[in-house]
């Protein structure tokens, strides 16, 4: 079978790659670019938990020490601290902040030596065809060159080519926020910890600058931005030198420290949401399905979470056949929860940001602005959080052993430990993003034992047994704990991390049912010309 075509090199596109050589599926990145990313240092990503976690997986590189975790988090109003926050030790997991093309340079390593991605640079795409049995992409460059692939997912960004040859709109709003970025090595008196400042006391040579967020990154570097009032008024060299040296020292309390100036630029955001995310077999991802960022939010996770979700279901339809309904899951799943996310950063955006703020709608609402502001910074709530498939199409319906735990159904995991099939401890995560479907038996004291010791005792058997039966490869784990979990409670997780259902005990029935809804349904050979036309 033809390989899947990916248009865009960049975090997503890349992602998505290394994601279908994992399930053994091959495919192209066609590269407009060179190969190579210059590096940026004021253009950085913030990662939460989920993300940072499945790029360590697809890259075998311990993230952590290519960026930076912070150890706490602050806020600000004039002198006042609202909120602060304290990572790791049991807390909640710390964001990692880490520059762009350091990022994108570990998948460009990953993608090098892996046999099943090919990597075609200065490659442009003008025109794509498709038919029931595949597509068919012309690429501009040295050599036009034709390429045939099963699938076509358009990772190429916020003016995306495949977008428009496929004539999808892409409405939202210009600029809803702008910011000044400067990256520089320097001391602050704070080491390793974020910073989002509101209204600081110091306002003489540039009194719109009204908030500043500071992030840390490695070897003592610092990514500044400041919030820049509506409209388009140029940011000169002189007044972000201005800005910089203003705002260091406000910080230091007296005469700015040294720094070293590395890089700055203008960081515009845009919200936009295509109509549409697939048109038979060509899919849309990350920045050309989506725009979102503004309040401190992070755009690429949600640009990560796409190339996750869309990966095993492409797999699953290339080494299968097509799966139809569960193709048209990944537009129902990804698009409702970015959509979700948009709708509300647009509902607090005239709070936060018109002339009355959301003091003419909440009594104290100062902290009500740092509480909605801490959502979107730190990846809660209805700004920030990654979101769960609940009102999934793949949802099962009607299972009558489904119980309750800490995790709703739709949401991702929880990374406990288990013990996988060859007896060896590894943490859940680490088993995702292979294709097959895991099946989790909760089974308290099965940590001391080896494992030849249970696995033939008690209800494993029988559970073995049904897991056999299900109609897609699934894996077998035990732990001896879950979060909200009792004993013999039995977890059946997406390939993608997501819970479908827990049942209480071993259900056959509602096992197979459960796996067959995640799937679509049973497979039907449907021509996805009859997509296209939807």
């Amino acid at each position: 079978m033809d390989p899947v075509i990916i248009v865009g090199a960049g975090p997503v596109g890349l992602t998505l790659a290394m994601a279908l050589a994992r399930q053994e599926v091959p495919s192209v990145v066609l590269d407009e670019g060179p190969g190579k990313d210059d590096p940026r240092p004021a253009r950085t990503v913030v990662l939460r938990e989920d993300t940072a976690a499945l790029l360590e997986r697809l890259t075998g590189v311990p993230l952590a020490r290519e960026g930076a975790h912070w150890a706490a988090w602050r806020s600000l109003r004039r002198k006042q601290v609202m909120r602060e926050v304290t990572f790791g030790d049991g807390a909640e997991p710390a964001p990692l902040h880490i520059a762009q093309h350091v990022l994108t340079g570990a998948l460009r390593t990953a993608l090098a030596a892996e046999p099943l991605v090919d990597l075609a640079v200065d490659s442009r795409l003008d025109s794509v065809e498709q038919e029931p049995s595949g597509v068919t992409a012309h690429t501009r460059g040295p050599q036009g060159t034709w390429w045939r692939g099963s699938y076509l997912v358009g990772c190429d960004g916020p003016r995306s080519t495949v977008r428009k040859l496929q004539d999808i709109r892409f409405p939202g709003r210009t600029a809803v926020e702008r910011h000044a970025v400067a990256a520089l090595r320097t001391e602050l008196p704070w080491a390793d910890e974020a910073l989002l400042h509101r209204m600081p006391p110091w306002r003489t040579s540039t009194p719109s600058a009204g908030e500043v967020t500071a992030r840390p990154l490695p070897d003592g570097v610092w990514r500044l931005d400041w919030l820049l009032p509506p409209g388009k008024d140029l940011v000169t060299p002189e007044l972000l030198l201005a800005r910089v040296r203003e705002t260091l020292a406000g910080w230091k309390g007296g005469s700015a420290p040294a720094y070293e100036l590395l890089d700055t630029g203008v960081h515009t955001v845009h919200h936009r949401l295509a109509r549409r995310w697939r048109v038979g077999r060509v899919f849309l991802a990350g920045d050309a399905a989506h725009l979102l960022g503004a309040l401190g939010t992070q755009g690429l996770d949600e640009g990560l979470r796409d190339a996750d979700n869309l990966a095993w279901k492409l797999a699953l339809a290339w080494h299968h056949g097509p799966h139809e309904a569960l193709l048209d899951s990944y537009q129902a799943e990804r698009r409702g929860i970015v959509a979700g996310r948009l709708r509300a950063a647009d509902q607090v955006l005239p709070l936060l940001r018109g002339g009355g703020g959301l003091r003419a709608y909440v009594p104290g609402s100062t902290r009500g602005h740092d509480a909605l502001l801490a959502d979107g910074h730190l990846g809660r709530g209805a700004l920030g959080a990654p979101g769960a498939y609940d009102g999934s199409p793949l949802a099962p319906r009607h299972l009558e052993a489904e119980v309750p735990v800490a995790t709703a159904p739709g949401a991702a995991i929880a990374d406990v430990r288990v013990t996988a099939e060859d007896g060896s401890f590894v943490r859940l995560r680490d088993r995702l993003g292979r294709g097959a479907l895991l099946v989790v038996l909760i089974a308290p004291g099965t940590g001391v034992w080896e494992r030849k010791h249970w696995v033939t005792a008690g209800v494993m058997p029988r559970l073995a047994a049904a897991v056999s039966a299900l109609p897609h490869p699934a894996e077998l784990l035990v732990a001896e704990s879950y979060p909200g979990a009792a004993a013999h409670t039995v977890l059946l997780v997406r390939p993608d991390g997501h819970l479908v259902a827990a049942l209480g005990g071993v259900r056959p029935a509602d096992l197979y049912s459960a796996a067959e809804a995640t799937l679509g349904g049973p497979a039907k050979a449907e021509a996805t010309a009859g997509s296209a036309a939807k």
